[in-house]
């Protein structure tokens, strides 16, 4: 029998996890594919893949095809860094607008949305953008996420960055998460014992990711070369644990996301068990 296929997010963002592997000093027990978090999502709906991160708005949509799995998550307790809307107004101000919205991550596009629409009361036009960078430097509004994010963070002035993870939890006082850990349902029926141990040897490498942090920055700084001390900070930003404020940040986003109706009802929140040691 084939190894289990599974999805890895080719951002920076993803080597507190994944750098154990990439440095040989943990060995993965399946195949793992890199791309886009929209890429992933749709591989593993298609059952290309059949286990991956997943956006938890993907997660959302799609649960009743999927068990989310336990242990792991992308997310930040506040600001996270790498979701940034860029704006020369300020949230509240763009009723009407046209946002240039990043078409790889779906998870980031509905927060800002349930963010507008919820919290500001603002309704605007979302138009896809391979590019949303470049309309960002052209002066209209734009979601960035991942690498690009951070690089407008460098770039553009403070005023004009709105960190999405901030915005959030300055309104309802809940972590946010990004993407969460899931397998199609068929296969954690049919194959529990190889979840687990793809789960086991994922919670393993973060475990020595945390316990290696120079190594990770490093990584992650040759990779994609950031100024000095940048990654240390923003990795400690950033949460990786789909613990219980985790499960209660991802709980409060799919009830806003069926309040807007992006979701016909709110998933499970709760991981299932594989045997996983924490």
């Amino acid at each position: 029998m084939m190894p289990l296929r599974c999805g890895r997010i080719r951002y920076t963002n993803d080597l507190p996890i994944y750098a154990a592997f990439d440095e040989g000093v943990i060995a993965y027990p399946g195949t793992l594919h890199s791309d886009a978090p929209a890429k992933l999502n749709a591989m593993l709906l298609r059952a290309e893949l059949d286990l991956s991160p997943i956006s938890a708005y993907a997660y959302a949509k799609h649960a009743a095809e999927l068990v989310l799995l336990p242990d792991l998550c992308i997310g930040a307790p506040k600001d996270v860094i790498s979701v940034v809307l860029i704006a020369r107004t300020p949230p509240a101000m763009l009723d009407g607008a046209t946002i240039a919205v990043t078409n790889e991550s779906a998870t980031g596009a509905n927060l800002l949305r349930v963010l507008l629409e919820r919290r500001y009361g603002v309704r605007a036009a979302y138009v896809p953008s391979a590019d949303p960078l470049r309309v960002a430097r052209g002066g209209e509004p734009a979601l960035l996420i991942g690498d690009r994010a951070i690089d407008a963070r460098l770039e553009f002035p403070p005023e004009s960055v709105y960190d999405l993870g901030k915005l959030w939890h300055d309104w309802t006082g809940e972590p946010i998460v990004f993407a969460v850990w899931a397998a199609r349902g068929d296969v954690y029926a049919q194959r529990p014992a190889e979840v687990a141990a793809c789960m086991l040897a994922l919670a393993e490498a973060y475990a020595w990711g945390r316990a290696h942090p120079h190594l990770v920055a490093a990584r992650a700084q040759r990779a994609v070369p950031r100024p000095p001390g940048f990654y240390e900070t923003y990795y400690a930003h950033l949460n990786f644990t789909l613990d219980a404020a985790a499960q209660r940040g991802l709980a409060a986003y799919c009830r806003e996301l069926a309040a807007i109706g992006a979701i016909d009802r709110v998933p499970p929140t709760v991981p299932e068990p594989v045997g996983v040691v924490r």
